[in-house]
């Protein structure tokens, strides 16, 4: 059975929107709201035990700036809790919309109640790529400059989302937003922008699961909502998923000359005054090996490891108490 992945994207087009070969890696300009397309996207069925994606067979209900009046609707009353997802480095567009819907598909087969979700990812311009020669980093960088640049587009998609998100909640559904790797550098850029451009605390996210981040370590000690120091006035619990054996953020360390949060969590992050357990849960992931672990996927651990993933999906599901 097809996954519906309801999207927002600031990928420029080059084409009509229904087209997968559409989906650049360029930019749509940070003024024009309208240039951010929104369409659902239907992904065939993944095949979780061989860690496959499925293929994406059609995209529909296209619009500009906004969500269709449908895909609104189905948001707005979902009929189980809503899954947001920010996706990382090195992903094309048919990569983070494959991803959404694996998400999904894992979460709702976790078995636990409250864990089946509906889906609607954010897609920024990454490349795609890993590397390139003669420069090795260049598509590393490239990747976290449209990820900060997309800052202003992520506000909006807040904003379109909200009213979307308390409609569902009034009906007694929760939204979990869950950012992996190079997806809490776009996310930053996101919160930062969405105090900047004057806007107050909002309750967005029930729970905001911050998955091998590769985000600075000091991220939250910023002064005036700076970076993710603004992301507790819109998500009412915070979980940093952290791994001391993930060996794609020592590299991100060395290029970026400083700790990543993914790897050993927020600075301070034991000061309780600081990191109130009530808000904040750093998970220790560093131990885990209930996968096929190497340097790759030493990064994926959060959709890879199925005792990551059933805390995760505890995490969705809001059965999981405060600070534990």
């Amino acid at each position: 059975m097809p996954i519906t992945v309801q999207f927002a994207t600031n990928r420029a087009l080059t084409g009509p929107a229904e087209r997968l070969e559409s989906y650049s890696a360029d930019i749509v300009p940070p003024t024009d709201p309208a240039a951010v397309t929104y369409a659902t996207a239907f992904v065939a069925d993944a095949d979780l035990t061989a860690d496959t994606v499925g293929a994406i067979t059609t995209i529909q209900n296209v619009a500009s700036g906004g969500f269709s009046a449908q895909a609104a609707g189905d948001l707005a009353d979902p009929g189980r809790n809503l899954l947001v997802f920010i996706h990382g480095f090195a992903n094309s567009f048919e990569n983070a919309i494959t991803r959404a819907a694996f998400n999904t598909q894992w979460l709702s087969g976790a078995n636990i109640p409250g864990s089946d979700t509906t889906v609607v990812a954010f897609t920024w311009p990454s490349l795609g790529k890993v590397l390139s020669f003669p420069v090795p980093t260049a598509d590393y960088q490239s990747d976290q400059v449209m990820a900060g640049q997309s800052g202003p587009h992520l506000m909006r998609f807040f904003a379109n989302l909200l009213p979307l998100v308390q409609a569902a909640r009034a009906k007694g559904r929760r939204t979990t937003l869950i950012a992996h790797s190079m997806g809490n550098w776009a996310l930053q850029a996101g919160v930062e922008s969405w105090f900047a451009h004057g806007n107050g605390p909002a309750a967005l996210f029930d729970e905001a699961v911050l998955a091998a981040a590769d985000e600075r370590a000091d991220s939250f000690g910023f002064p005036r909502n700076g970076r993710l120091s603004g992301l507790s006035r819109l998500a009412g619990h915070i979980s940093v998923y952290r791994s001391s054996s993930d060996r794609v953020l020592d590299v991100s360390r060395i290029i970026n000359g400083i700790e990543r949060l993914g790897q050993r969590g927020p600075d301070k992050g034991s000061d309780p005054t600081l990191f109130p357990p009530s808000i904040y849960r750093l998970a220790d992931c560093s131990a885990f090996r209930d996968f096929d672990f190497n340097f790759a996927s030493s990064h994926q651990y959060y959709r890879r490891s199925p005792g990551v993933r059933d805390d995760i999906a505890a995490a969705v599901a809001g059965t999981r108490r405060a600070g534990a």
